[in-house]
Protein backbone atom coordinates (compact mmCIF):
# COMPACT_ATOMS: atom_id res chain seq x y z
CA UNK A 1 0.00 0.00 0.00
CA UNK A 2 2.33 2.44 0.68
CA UNK A 3 3.95 2.11 -2.79
CA UNK A 4 0.96 2.41 -4.28
CA UNK A 5 0.57 6.10 -2.54
CA UNK A 6 4.01 6.98 -3.00
CA UNK A 7 3.20 6.42 -7.06
CA UNK A 8 0.34 8.09 -7.18
CA UNK A 9 1.55 11.16 -5.59
CA UNK A 10 4.25 11.06 -7.46
CA UNK A 11 2.73 10.75 -10.45
CA UNK A 12 -0.05 13.81 -9.40
CA UNK A 13 2.93 15.63 -8.54
CA UNK A 14 5.17 15.75 -11.32
CA UNK A 15 1.92 16.16 -14.03
CA UNK A 16 0.46 19.09 -11.77
CA UNK A 17 3.78 20.72 -12.23
CA UNK A 18 4.62 20.10 -15.88
CA UNK A 19 0.36 20.87 -16.66
CA UNK A 20 0.38 23.97 -14.87
CA UNK A 21 3.75 25.15 -16.24
CA UNK A 22 2.49 24.30 -19.97
CA UNK A 23 -0.82 25.94 -18.91
CA UNK A 24 -4.00 23.79 -17.82
CA UNK A 25 -5.77 25.42 -21.06
CA UNK A 26 -2.85 24.51 -23.05
CA UNK A 27 -3.43 20.87 -22.07
CA UNK A 28 -7.12 21.09 -22.07
CA UNK A 29 -6.99 22.36 -25.71
CA UNK A 30 -4.76 19.91 -26.76
CA UNK A 31 -6.79 17.16 -25.46
CA UNK A 32 -9.84 18.38 -27.12
CA UNK A 33 -7.67 17.58 -30.85
CA UNK A 34 -8.93 13.72 -30.07
CA UNK A 35 -12.47 15.26 -30.59
CA UNK A 36 -12.08 17.56 -33.50
CA UNK A 37 -13.07 16.82 -37.30
CA UNK A 38 -10.34 15.74 -39.20
CA UNK A 39 -7.59 14.76 -36.26
CA UNK A 40 -8.09 11.09 -37.15
CA UNK A 41 -5.89 11.30 -40.40
CA UNK A 42 -3.98 8.05 -41.58
CA UNK A 43 -0.60 9.51 -39.09
CA UNK A 44 -2.59 10.05 -35.75
CA UNK A 45 -4.71 6.73 -36.14
CA UNK A 46 -1.32 4.62 -36.56
CA UNK A 47 0.27 6.57 -33.53
CA UNK A 48 -2.82 6.01 -31.46
CA UNK A 49 -2.82 2.42 -32.23
CA UNK A 50 0.78 2.00 -31.59
CA UNK A 51 0.53 3.91 -28.75
CA UNK A 52 -2.02 1.23 -26.95
CA UNK A 53 0.03 -1.38 -28.08
CA UNK A 54 3.40 -0.15 -26.53
CA UNK A 55 1.60 0.32 -23.45
CA UNK A 56 -0.14 -2.90 -23.98
CA UNK A 57 3.40 -4.37 -23.29
CA UNK A 58 5.08 -2.36 -21.11
CA UNK A 59 2.26 -2.50 -18.84
CA UNK A 60 1.46 -6.08 -17.77
CA UNK A 61 5.50 -6.05 -17.42
CA UNK A 62 5.75 -2.85 -14.84
CA UNK A 63 2.73 -3.87 -12.71
CA UNK A 64 2.83 -7.81 -13.00
CA UNK A 65 5.89 -8.82 -14.27
CA UNK A 66 4.45 -10.68 -17.08
CA UNK A 67 5.13 -10.35 -20.91
CA UNK A 68 2.68 -11.06 -23.49
CA UNK A 69 5.50 -11.55 -26.03
CA UNK A 70 2.44 -11.57 -29.22
CA UNK A 71 1.75 -8.14 -28.77
CA UNK A 72 5.35 -7.46 -29.95
CA UNK A 73 4.51 -8.68 -33.42
CA UNK A 74 1.86 -4.91 -33.21
CA UNK A 75 4.30 -2.79 -31.80
CA UNK A 76 6.82 -4.03 -34.66
CA UNK A 77 4.27 -3.42 -37.20
CA UNK A 78 3.57 -0.24 -35.94
CA UNK A 79 6.60 1.43 -35.15
CA UNK A 80 7.63 0.35 -38.57
CA UNK A 81 4.46 2.21 -39.87
CA UNK A 82 4.91 5.51 -37.83
CA UNK A 83 8.01 5.81 -39.36
CA UNK A 84 6.59 5.44 -42.89
CA UNK A 85 3.60 7.48 -42.19
CA UNK A 86 5.29 9.98 -40.59
CA UNK A 87 5.90 12.66 -43.57
CA UNK A 88 4.94 15.58 -41.23
CA UNK A 89 5.92 14.70 -38.19
CA UNK A 90 9.18 13.10 -38.97
CA UNK A 91 11.04 14.47 -36.26
CA UNK A 92 14.75 12.36 -35.17
CA UNK A 93 13.33 11.27 -31.96
CA UNK A 94 10.46 9.87 -32.62
CA UNK A 95 12.04 7.74 -35.76
CA UNK A 96 14.85 6.67 -33.41
CA UNK A 97 12.43 5.64 -31.19
CA UNK A 98 10.63 3.61 -33.27
CA UNK A 99 13.16 2.04 -34.89
CA UNK A 100 14.63 1.00 -31.52
CA UNK A 101 11.40 -0.55 -30.78
CA UNK A 102 11.57 -2.30 -34.10
CA UNK A 103 14.75 -3.82 -32.54
CA UNK A 104 13.27 -4.45 -29.44
CA UNK A 105 10.20 -6.17 -30.63
CA UNK A 106 12.26 -8.19 -33.06
CA UNK A 107 14.47 -9.43 -30.35
CA UNK A 108 11.19 -10.29 -27.88
CA UNK A 109 9.08 -11.87 -31.43
CA UNK A 110 12.71 -14.47 -31.81
CA UNK A 111 13.77 -14.80 -28.83
CA UNK A 112 9.79 -17.02 -28.38
CA UNK A 113 9.37 -17.97 -31.55
CA UNK A 114 12.96 -20.25 -31.64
Amino acid sequence: MPEAIATIALFLTITSLVYTHVGITNIANSYKLWFQEGYWVNYNVVEAISWVAKAAVILPGLVWQKEIWQLHVITLVTSALLIWVSERKLLPTMVAFNTLWIGLSSVVIVRNLL
